[in-house]
């Protein structure tokens, strides 16, 4: 077995000596503003600043399938004063198609999960699509002429439309953004006609009437969303998509500050505000302690990398 260096057991002792947190912490968002990842960062920085007595600080690092974040957070000092709200887009699925400068299973510690949401299909209002089966007919007489915007390549959005179209026979234009609000943008603009986005970023648009939702991917539907059928419903199989949301640390932070994070969080995810925050944002929150969500993200990046083999889904796809 080999020997630990002894400047790092001193490093640890100190480092546990100390009160956690001992200075203001970074929450790294992988995505820009106004996007899933950006509200529920900005949402656990709120309670965190409450329930710590230290300011929580969200940082923006959108961009390559939000792994721009996730290089910082693996890059930074293990003391805990860095952490990172990502979703399965940067954790399970991107490491199998980017090359990273960290290793995404060793380099990132998961600390809990905080959500669950549907991925929804919506288009903007001037398709003239108002079921799945009306935009299918649209997309198979114009084949790879309607386009469908993601997050960027590896997101559950790109994945979700990848799956889509081999479900249904059909061939769209894929562009990719750096987040859900500048796709929004172009969506709502015509530049783009679809996309299947968290319910999370598209729930304010859709219940503004400014897009409009056809099918949720899951296998039941949203209780945000009641009157939106699957695409199981639809007659559509194999398509089944979910977005979870999760809190990580540097790997390496010793596991008491790890387990004291877990905690706390499981204590906001029981607040009714946050609960109504999220239900609203069409999740379920998580409940999961340190080693089963640990677990579960293992089992998620395996998952994806065998459906991204099998659909030779690629960078430059």
């Amino acid at each position: 077995m080999r020997s630990v260096p002894i400047f790092l057991l001193l490093w640890a002792s100190a480092t546990l000596a100390q009160p956690y947190p001992a200075r203001p912490v970074k929450i790294m968002a992988g995505a820009s503003p106004g996007g899933g990842i950006d509200i529920i960062s900005r949402l656990l920085a709120d309670k965190f600043a409450e329930r710590f007595k230290q300011p929580f600080v969200v940082e923006n690092r959108p961009g390559a399938s939000n792994t721009l974040a996730a290089d910082f957070t693996a890059r930074a000092t293990p003391d805990g004063h860095t952490l990172m709200v990502a979703t399965n887009t940067g954790q399970a699925i991107a490491p199998h198609l980017i090359k990273l400068g960290f290793d995404a299973q060793k380099d990132i510690q998961p600390v809990g999960l905080v959500v669950v949401v549907p991925n929804v299909v919506v288009v903007n209002t001037g398709v003239p699509a108002r079921t799945i089966e009306e935009l299918l007919a649209l997309l198979k007489a114009k084949p790879g002429e309607y386009r469908f915007a993601s997050v960027g390549v590896g997101s559950t959005q790109h994945i979700a439309a990848e799956l889509f179209m081999r479900a249904t026979g059909t061939k769209l234009t894929h562009i990719p953004y750096k987040g859900s609000s500048q796709a929004h943008i172009d969506l709502l603009g015509g530049q783009v006609e679809m996309m299947l986005d968290t319910s999370s970023s598209a729930m304010g648009q859709i219940k503004a009437g400014r897009l409009r939702a056809l099918a949720v991917t899951t296998l039941k539907r949203s209780a945000e969303l009641p009157s939106v059928p699957t695409l199981v419903e639809s007659g559509i199989q194999g398509v089944e998509m979910s977005t979870w949301y999760g809190l990580f640390v540097t790997g390496g932070t010793p596991r008491p500050i790890v387990e004291r994070l877990n905690a706390e969080l499981q204590q906001a995810l029981k607040l009714p505000d946050v609960q109504a925050r999220l239900a609203g944002l069409g999740g379920e929150p998580g409940a999961l302690s340190v080693q089963q969500f640990t677990e579960m993200n293992t089992a998620e990046y395996e998952r994806f990398g065998r459906l991204i083999r099998e659909a030779a889904i690629r960078i430059d796809g």
